[in-house]
């Protein structure tokens, strides 16, 4: 009886042996057994998992052992589940297989002795000679050769060949999206990814020694993914292709592929003319089909509907997409017209005769940076109008009336009765309503803030809405401190969901007494903004003591958040010394040509403010905090607490400095009057700060005293003293750097910010030439050196 209680209890404090097992002979071994190997590093798992679209149905799989959601990283038949009954055995010719389903290989072992199926600590599986490693399906994990492999997804319709990113749609087989020069070699656990000569490229959490991956994911886009240990989410920390509608086969042929609330979320729609039909769209099972064939007879004739923001790339033929000479707009048109398979045409109104004929609508796209315009093709009879339109639209408010007068009658012997008649009800009217206002005004005196918002009802239609507390209460749960996404001067903002299913960001703001003219100033004047790279103001609440503005959400948050990293890692020429990299925030990195979008987006839009409303507005506080940026990477200035609006024929003094210090222009500091130039010198800045990706006031291993420190001074030592572009680069990108791509680009934005940043006022460019300037359609001389105007120049 005591051997018995004995053994049980052994027994009992025995791990179970499917779960301490790295290897096994034990075969067949069937979904019905939850059983699974483990590494003896507990990172990698391999068994049966539940397949995720089908009930009862198991695919065998290689994942991560402790993730929040578990987390593949090879599986033999992903596209073929099988059931309960089916079994992974050995046949007699010591083949491995799963029922039918055949391991791509396949693994053979000759002996018994060899017919072992083993999980590594590297994540390999391995029967015999045999290795999952060598043929990888969507995830290559460190140290796992990547070059001569091929990674694919949703059967083979996206795929990496260790260089290329290709889409195989049955309308453009091998449509290749993202090439690297060299090819990708290896993945390590700090962030590096080895290239073929020697380079290589690093994550945004370089240095952190953790688990990572190198993805496919379904949308076609290759990504790197690293481990959160303390929450057990994977953060993207590296992707191919920042944008996914620029991933080909996102969106089916004459779709417009367009970016939803984050930047990782897509919406196809269709253009006008078009309608959505149930169809065999290789991405959403939907077609994109004419409403109305045009005809290309003359009699019955066709028009174009313009499309702002929106561009077609064609098909892969070469006869998809044709260029054309012209004079002028209508010389393009008519070479579509001619043309019986046009669709459409792409123009640029910059003088530079581009015209563009597509006869196939494939990978329709809206985006911002998109410069050309698209003249969609309809029918004549067509009756839809064009949903995409861009500022020109919006500003044209002035609405034509026709009034006509009827002919006088002919005079009469009553007209001075008439006319006494119609002066004295008028003046009685008058009167009787003068009265009334006032003793209105007298009784109700005591409703001081409902006097306050009487003016506000008077915005013009389409303005901001007035909310009430308790909506905005509901709508940010009661303003929880876990919605808080922002912090300024002026109060909080907070996230919050409207009933209608808006997100929004509602803004608190404090310290607002007496006549709340900071209040009253920000709503006015951004009632009458609307431009694409300013924050849209949807409403406003003022009640209870509370002054309260409702703005449109921003998802990717402020641009800091991707230009300045947390932690510090000092690089050296091998990138092997890594010290206290410590990373709070894992924004995807912003490609050069990303930033350049987002500075010339900044630049149009303080133009705007400056030169085309109605009223003059200076921001007075351009940092990169105030610029947010949309799912598309859209840069939207926000923040117009610090803003005054005044006449464009005065000048502005203030009787107190506003703005961050290391973005103010010097006349802050020297009291001289203020003018749109000081917007200038801080956009100059932010412009050198997009380029180097750190703060202004780090000094950069400067063997100068810090209290002579300048950060432009700086930057133009390197690029004219030096010559040496490269040292002012950001680092985290550095290596992506291409002189034949990147240089007059890069060298735009360095001259410009020089321009923004010199001492004198009168000397720096207005903002609406620094727009021109970045976009390359002025000259640009070499700049004076900037000084700090208390110290002079060396």
């Amino acid at each position: 009886m005591l051997i018995h209680t004995l053994l049980f209890i052994f027994l009992a404090f025995q791990p179970s042996h499917a779960q301490i097992q790295n290897q096994t002979t034990n075969f067949p071994w069937t979904p019905s057994e939850n059983r699974t190997l483990i590494s003896n590093n507990s990172v990698f798992t391999a068994g049966f998992l539940e397949s995720p679209t089908t009930a009862n149905q198991f695919i065998f799989s290689v994942y991560y052992t402790n993730t929040t959601n578990i987390t593949t990283i090879w599986t033999v038949n992903a596209d073929s589940p099988v059931n309960k009954s089916a079994s992974l055995s050995i046949t007699t010719s010591g083949e491995l297989r799963l029922n039918n389903i055949q391991f791509p290989g396949p693994p053979t072992a000759s002996g018994t002795d060899t017919r072992i199926l083993q999980i590594s600590d590297d994540g390999s599986l391995t029967y015999g000679n045999w290795s999952s490693f060598n043929f990888p399906t969507n995830t290559i994990v460190p140290h796992q050769n990547i070059k001569g492999t091929n990674l694919s997804v949703r059967n083979g319709m996206f795929r990496f060949d260790g260089k290329r990113l290709v889409f195989n749609g049955s309308y453009d087989p091998e449509g290749a999206y993202y090439e690297n020069s060299n090819a990708f070699l290896a993945l390590n656990e700090i962030g590096m990814v080895q290239l073929e000569n020697g380079a290589s490229f690093i994550t945004s959490d370089y240095g952190d020694r953790k688990l990572r991956r190198l993805t496919l994911d379904d949308t076609g886009n290759l990504r790197i993914y690293s481990l959160d240990r303390s929450s057990g989410e994977w953060n993207v920390v590296w992707q191919a292709v920042p944008e996914l509608c620029r991933i080909k086969g996102t969106c089916g042929p004459n779709f417009v592929c367009m970016y939803g609330e984050s930047y990782d979320t897509t919406i196809c729609d269709c253009p006008p003319g078009f309608r959505r039909v149930s169809g065999e769209n290789p991405t959403s099972g939907d077609e994109c089909r004419r409403k109305v064939d045009f005809s290309n007879d003359v009699s019955k004739g066709s028009k174009f509907l313009q499309l702002d923001y929106v561009n077609y790339s064609g098909g892969p033929g070469q006869g998809s997409q044709r260029f054309i000479e012209v004079l002028n707009f209508t010389g393009c048109e008519s070479g579509c017209l001619n043309d019986p398979e046009c669709q459409g045409f792409g123009y640029k109104f910059d003088g530079q005769r581009y015209c563009v004929l597509v006869r196939d609508l494939y990978y329709g796209l809206w985006s911002p940076a998109t410069e050309a315009t698209f003249f969609l093709r309809v029918d004549k009879s067509e009756t839809d109008e064009t949903t995409f339109t861009g500022l020109t639209s919006v500003l044209e408010t002035t609405c034509p009336v026709e009034v006509s007068l009827p002919l006088p009658p002919d005079e009469s012997n009553s007209t001075t009765r008439n006319i006494a008649i119609i002066s004295t009800l008028f003046a009685a009217e008058l009167i009787s309503g003068v009265a009334f206002f006032w003793v209105f005004l007298k009784k109700y005196v005591k409703y001081r803030d409902m006097a306050r918002t009487f003016g506000l009802e008077f915005l013009p239609a389409g303005g901001p809405k007035r909310f009430s507390y308790a909506e905005l209460k509901a709508a940010t749960n009661d303003f929880s401190s876990t919605n808080v996404v922002g912090r300024g001067g002026f109060g909080d903002v907070y996230k919050g969901v409207l009933t209608d299913h808006r997100i929004v960001a509602v803004k608190c703001l404090k310290n607002v007494t007496g006549g709340d003219n900071e209040f009253w100033a920000e709503v006015t004047i951004i009632a009458r903004m609307h431009h694409l790279n300013l924050v849209h103001l949807w409403g406003f609440c003022a009640e209870k003591g509370q002054r309260i503005l409702v703005y449109e959400y921003v998802p990717n948050g402020s641009l800091d958040k991707f230009l300045f990293r947390s932690g510090k890692v000092n690089y050296s020429d091998e990138h092997e010394d890594v010290e206290g990299s410590k990373f709070l925030d894992r924004k995807p990195m912003l490609d050069w040509g990303i930033r350049y979008r987002i500075a010339l987006g900044v630049a149009r839009a303080i133009a705007y403010l400056h030169e085309e409303c109605l009223e003059w507005v200076l921001h007075c506080d351009i940092k990169p905090e105030n610029i947010l940026l949309g799912a598309d990477f859209c840069p939207k200035i926000s923040d117009f607490g610090l803003s005054k609006l005044r006449k464009k024929e005065d000048m502005v003094s203030y009787s107190r400095m506003r703005g961050t210090r290391g973005y103010m222009a010097p006349e802050w500091v020297k009291s001289d009057q203020i003018t749109p130039k000081a917007d200038v010198y801080s956009f100059g800045m932010v412009l050198l700060e997009i380029v180097t990706g750190v703060r202004n006031f780090d000094i950069q291993g400067s063997k100068m005293e810090s209290e002579e420190w300048y950060f432009p001074r700086w930057a133009f030592d390197k690029v004219y003293k030096e010559m040496n572009i490269e040292d002012i680069l950001d680092k985290q990108i550095k290596r992506s750097y291409d002189s034949r791509l990147h240089e007059d680009m890069i060298t735009r934005m360095v001259k410009t910010a020089i321009w923004c940043l010199q001492d004198r006022p009168e000397v720096r460019p207005s903002m609406g030439k620094v727009a021109k300037m970045l976009e390359g359609t002025v000259e640009i001389i070499e700049p004076k050196k900037p000084t700090i105007f208390f110290l002079g120049d060396e």
